[in-house]
Parts: structure tokens; C-alpha cells; sequence
């Protein structure tokens, strides 16, 4: 299969450019990671950004107009809405959860179910895809009692710390968390505890639950953006489909890719087996095949032997960066499912788990400014870092990828 791999510019952008490129940043609530920058004499601090922000004041985010209660929303009688762009493509229970925060499950189920809500006059189910323009019938609705705000078991406290101390970033709209490798986001087969799952503490007096914009695999670790509200969740799902938001990652791979900077395009195709589920590379035209693009650039290498690489995905396909570095010969260390390289050995000292990071997110603020969340590296790659003599505070060459 023939690959399409593409030079960056080689260019580096000067200070002032990137400083300019960039708007103020909201800040973390919590530092996540080494400040980048390096030592005296060396390259340009990684991202720019992080020097106006010590010297600019902080983004100004706008208050947020108090919101109508809820129950004021609830349709009293029957009613019909068009779908807005916005929700293009959404579920149909969660249009209704997103629509009517508060609502039980059962309840959107039970309307749905009985065929109350109607789609363009037609029956739905309840994991059926709205488009933009469609007309969808409302019945009269109702919200459950309210839960009482506080009264947390045990196990529920617990989950509640435990997602406080992943937390990197937290506002009235938006949180970012730096999911450990091996918690899956959402659940799956024989999976009890997930981070969509664990949200259910953090249920407001109105009953809405903080919901996810976007995720990232399971045995990826690393910056992951839930919106805390309906409006975050709108504006930043469209942030992730207008592709406003930008996202980085490392990983560690075998060898040293060539060229150092480039440019992956491929299509990718769900392949799946009794067994397995993988993204296989396949051309255009090929059922469910979708175009993916990642840029990829060497950061430092380790004797020719391991490199560490950042990645920046234009798109978001399944897969897209495990897939896209296995198919240029340089899968990432520790993958189960791609790693393709046959008598490989793992040095010494290094565990046999994925590499791979979801180091950084910057996404328009929904009330204005910029989230610029960044997540440390996870102890197993710590320790692959220290083991190989790899500086984390390196200039990260990914900065002068294009956006596109």
C-alpha cells in the first residue's frame, strides 16, 4: 500500500510570530507537568503562549447570564423543533437530555419507546441520528424529584476525590482531566468502571450531568475535556467538528522516521474480527472508509534506537495516530494492536505499555479566551524518559505544523 508523507516547512516561525499567532490563555487550575522553556542559551520555549501569559493578565472569561429554570423549559403540551447545526448528527436521547437537562433516562426512554417523540412524523429509536432541519415532535414532559445535593455515599466521595485529583483544569463550563492509562472514557463490554460512569457524582441540584466533547483510548493517557454544562457541551462540540480546537500528543516509537517532520495521509477502515476491532489503511471509495491526516515531527531520539515523536492529529478517526505511525514503520512502543515489528526487543527497564500521550488541548473558551490545558507525562513513560536520557523540556518542533 503506497503512503503519502509530506516535509513541514522547515521554517521555524520566530518568537514574535508565535507570540502574536497566539491569544491569552486561561490558566490552569492545576500545574500539570514541567515548565516548559529549557535552559539558558537553548531553543525557544515550546509553546510561546506560556511566556504572554506570565506577562499579559489572564483571559477575561465573560459571566454567564443565570439560566431560566429548568422547569420553566419543560414543554407543557405538545410541541415541534427544528434540529439546529449544532446538534446535527446527535442521538436522539441525547438531544432530549441535552434539550431538557434533567430528565431521567427512563423517562427519554419511555417517550421514545411509546413512539410520543416523533421524528419528521416517524418513530424513532432512541440511538437514532438527527439531522440539521429535521422537525422532531416534543410531548408534555416532566422532570423526576430532584436528588438531594451533597448526600454522597462513601463510594461516591471517593470517585468524587478521585476525579478531583485528576483534575488540570476547572471553571463554571469546562473541565479537563488527565485521564490515567488503562481507565477507559466510556464503558464497554464487561467494564464497570469508566470516566463517563464516574460522572454520575457530579450531578448539579438540576440533575445535569458533566458530559464528554470528545475521547481518547483507553490505554491513553492524558488531556481529556468534558463540558460541564449544555451550553459548554454545544460550543465545544462544535469547537471538535469546525476542527478549532488543537490537540498534541508523544509517543515513543522504534527507529528514527524519515523525514523528521511530515505529513501522514491515509484513509482509514474499521476492520473488525471475533477477536479484535482494528483500523486497517484502505483506499478511497472503500465502505467506511474515512480520510485521516496527522502531522508528526522528531523531537529527540535516543540512539537511533528509540524516538520520541509529537503528534498532531488534523482529524479524529479511530485509531488515527496508532494506526497512522505503524504505517509508516515506526509503531508505537508498547501498542497490542499495532505494533507489527516481528523480534523486536523492549530495552531493558522500559514496561510494556502503550506510549502514548495526550499531551496538550487548546480549544476556544465557549465564554470567550482559551482553554490550553497540558497533561505530565504517565509514570510508565516517566520512567521510560529517565531510563533513555529524554529531556521533557525540549522545544517541541510540532508548534510549526500547519492547522490544516
Amino acid at each position: 500500500m503506497s503512503r503519502r508523507i509530506k516535509r513541514m516547512n522547515p521554517r521555524p516561525r520566530s518568537r514574535d510570530e508565535r507570540e502574536d499567532a497566539r491569544p491569552h490563555q486561561a490558566r490552569s487550575a492545576k500545574k500539570a507537568g514541567p515548565r516548559p522553556g529549557g535552559k539558558p542559551g537553548s531553543k525557544p520555549p515550546r509553546f510561546a503562549g506560556e511566556r504572554a501569559e506570565r506577562r499579559a493578565p489572564k483571559a477575561v472569561l465573560e459571566k454567564a447570564v443565570p439560566a431560566k429554570p429548568v422547569e420553566a423549559l419543560l414543554p407543557t403540551k405538545v410541541q415541534t423543533v427544528t434540529v439546529t447545526a449544532d446538534e446535527n448528527n446527535m442521538r436522539v436521547d441525547r438531544f432530549l437530555e441535552a434539550r431538557f437537562p434533567g430528565l431521567s433516562f427512563s423517562h427519554i426512554q419511555r417517550v421514545v419507546r411509546k413512539g410520543e417523540l416523533r421524528v419528521d412524523g416517524k418513530r424513532v429509536d432512541s440511538k437514532d441520528r438527527l439531522e440539521e432541519g429535521q422537525s422532531v415532535r416534543i410531548p408534555p414532559l416532566k422532570l423526576d424529584a430532584p436528588k438531594v445535593v451533597g448526600e454522597l455515599s462513601d463510594a461516591a466521595q471517593k470517585t468524587l476525590k478521585a476525579l478531583k485529583e485528576m483534575t488540570i483544569y476547572e471553571d463554571d463550563d469546562v473541565l479537563v482531566l488527565n485521564k490515567p492509562a488503562g481507565l477507559a472514557v466510556q464503558g464497554g463490554s464487561g467494564m464497570t468502571r469508566h470516566i463517563d460512569q464516574m460522572l454520575e457524582v457530579m450531578r448539579d441540584a438540576k440533575g445535569q450531568k458533566p458530559r464528554l466533547v470528545h475521547r481518547i483510548d483507553r490505554e491513553t493517557s492524558g488531556c481529556l475535556l468534558i463540558a460541564k454544562t449544555r451550553f459548554a457541551a454545544s460550543h465545544l462540540t462544535g469547537a471538535f467538528r469546525s476542527r478549532s480546537a488543537r490537540k498534541v500528543y508523544w509517543a515513543l516509537v522504534p527507529g528514527l522516521p524519515k523525514p523528521k517532520q511530515g505529513r501522514i495521509s491515509t484513509f482509514l477502515a474499521k476492520e473488525e474480527s471475533e477477536d479484535d476491532t482494528i483500523m486497517r489503511i484502505a483506499q478511497h471509495g472503500d465502505e467506511g472508509a474515512s480520510h485521516a491526516v496527522t502531522y508528526y515531527a522528531v523531537v529527540e531520539t535516543a540512539g537511533n534506537k528509540l524516538t520520541w515523536v509529537s503528534l498532531k492529529p488534523v482529524t479524529g478517526r479511530t485509531h488515527q495516530l496508532r494506526a497512522h505511525m505503524a504505517h509508516i514503520g515506526h509503531p508505537i512502543v508498547g501498542d497490542p494492536k499495532y505494533f507489527n515489528i516481528e523480534n523486536w526487543q523492549l530495552p531493558g527497564g522500559l514496561q510494556n505499555r502503550l506510549h502514548l500521550l495526550a499531551r496538550r488541548i487548546v480549544i476556544p473558551h465557549p465564554r470567550g479566551g482559551v482553554i490550553d490545558a497540558t497533561a505530565p507525562l504517565p509514570p510508565h513513560m516517566q520512567q521510560s524518559w529517565n531510563l533513555l536520557g529524554l529531556d521533557a523540556t525540549r522545544f517541541d518542533p510540532i508548534e510549526n505544523a500547519p492547522e490544516e
